[in-house]
């Protein structure tokens, strides 16, 4: 029993005594995960962003966007909002070679057109895992937790007072 128990020397010796413990190697452990996809060759991913949710789906294609059953240009009008959607596929440098379909629901169109980033985003990752590092970087698989804080008693709004008066 005494034989058993090791001390390290050296911090080298961490990966050996993992693999001997484990039976597997480090290498193998560190390996890119398997990429998830249905029997359409489509991957799934949620995206949320204030009170807005967004199901997305993405599989190869043109690049046609499809949101609520209409196109990206009639549901977000506003060319920022456009952008938005389209940052992952140019920080991953897969502009125009995914189609993605999705439904959002909740929120107004900033929350919804961030909801559809992030879902996007996560997507890519499972199509492609070894686009991860990238998009982790840019920020794009963080999802943004602030939301609406709630009205208080006694306050106009969440914080603004009523209007003094002295008389």
């Amino acid at each position: 029993m005494a034989d058993e128990t090791q001390t390290l020397t050296d911090l080298s010796e961490l990966g050996q005594v993992a693999e001997a413990a484990t039976g597997v190697s480090v290498e193998a452990q560190a390996e890119m995960p398997e990429p998830k996809r249905d029997a359409q060759g489509r991957s799934y991913a949620t995206g949320k962003r204030k009170n807005a949710i967004a199901r997305v789906w993405i599989k190869p294609g043109s690049g046609v966007i499809t949101v609520n059953g209409r196109g990206q240009d009639i549901y977000f009008q506003r060319p920022v909002l456009r952008m938005l959607i389209g940052q992952p596929f140019q920080i991953a440098d897969r502009d125009k070679q995914f189609d993605v379909v999705c439904t959002v629901t909740g929120g107004g169109l900033s929350g919804q057109a961030g909801a559809v980033r992030h879902g996007i985003s996560k997507a890519l990752t499972l199509y492609e895992p070894e686009l991860r590092p990238v998009l982790k970087k840019g920020g794009f698989l963080t999802r943004d937790s602030r939301v609406v804080e709630r009205k208080k008693y006694g306050k106009a709004k969440a914080r603004r007072s009523f209007q003094f008066s002295k008389r």
